[in-house]
């Protein structure tokens, strides 16, 4: 008789946890649902801006699911609703890094332009020279020339990729500006201004 109690227990505890772990299916449904269209909204800036960010919450999604998958109903809703706090930073994060751009490009665009116009100046007047300045050979004249039209050229393409909206490719080109345009100072015997050194 006992036995028999303890086997219909069983059965109940069986039943009674079956029916709690279907009862969270909807739930966690739900809110796997919710989660996976709130980050397919902010996915494509977030893998444009802070793409290092985005695997972390790709992975708690899959994970999520697969509790999912496998019947864990209480285990998937309780991973689902972790999602919306990391969906939200990863939001948080991409505005940080868009603010952080724009302000690097603002102060790029305002200094970089007057260094490459007087790089172009001092190439022209040397152009114009019947000697060049003491400790500057023509080879290293014509690389600084050469060094010119490659900057002005990446720098018409960060301005066009700025006016298109990508301000990391922008900035990532007018560093490169930077960059060279620094390299053809050295050449040059110039210095650059002081808040683009």
């Amino acid at each position: 008789m006992l036995k028999r109690w303890s086997s219909v227990l069983t059965v109940l505890v069986v039943v009674a946890v079956a029916a709690g772990c279907a009862s969270q299916k909807a739930p966690a449904q739900a809110a796997l649902a919710a989660s996976e269209q709130a980050f397919a909204a902010v996915k494509g800036e977030a893998t444009k801006y802070v793409p290092d960010e985005v695997g972390g919450v790709e992975q708690a999604i899959a994970a999520a699911k697969s509790s999912f998958d496998k019947g864990d109903y209480q285990a998937a809703l309780t991973a689902a609703q972790a999602l919306p706090a990391r969906i939200s930073a990863l939001s948080t994060a991409v505005a940080a890094k868009k603010t952080e751009l724009a302000t690097t490009w603002a102060t790029l665009s305002a200094g970089l332009p007057q260094l490459v116009q007087a790089i172009q100046s001092r190439v022209d007047m040397l152009s114009k020279s019947k000697k060049l300045p003491a400790g500057m050979d023509s080879a290293t004249f014509d690389a600084a020339k050469s060094g010119l039209a490659t900057v002005t050229q990446t720098w018409s393409e960060a301005t066009a990729a700025a006016n298109s909206g990508d301000l990391a490719g922008a900035v990532a080109k007018a560093n490169a500006v930077k960059t060279k345009a620094g390299e053809i100072l050295g050449a040059l015997g110039m210095q650059a201004p002081a808040g683009l050194k």
